[in-house]
């Protein structure tokens, strides 16, 4: 094995190596902090930026529920009230039918009481 001999322009050399490694290395500690909280930051802003929309989205949609459910009640009150209204219409209808068949029996009758009314001033034309 062979010995070395460090001279001092070699130890001078491997201390300026060094001193080089630990300002390269804390540069970069310094620059990854740096980047690390801007990173942070963003992070920071785009969390505030998503919850804000996620509020927003839930304001939008409770206001659309809301508005649904006001839209299905209305619905239902005028199906009701069509349910109603056709039954009142239907029962006129019925009534009306009725009255229609009562005018009919009626007027058969009255036709059958002119004829005989006519058959009788017939006779007695007749008989004169």
């Amino acid at each position: 094995m062979t010995v070395e001999r460090w001279t001092d322009e070699m130890v001078d050399g491997l201390a300026s190596s060094v001193t080089e490694l630990r300002e390269n290395l804390r540069e970069s500690v310094t620059e990854l902090r740096e980047n690390l909280r801007e990173s942070v930051t963003e992070l920071r802003e785009s969390v505030t930026e998503v919850r804000e929309s996620v509020t927003e989205l839930r304001e939008n949609l409770r206001e659309s529920v809301t508005e649904l459910r006001e839209s299905v009640t209305e619905v239902r009150d005028s199906v009701d009230g069509l349910r109603v209204t056709v039954q009142a219409l239907l029962q006129v209808a019925a009534q009306s039918q009725r009255d229609m068949e009562l005018m009919k029996q009626r007027q058969e009758e009255n036709d059958q009481r002119f004829n005989i009314l006519l058959e009788e001033v017939r006779y007695l034309r007749q008989g004169n």
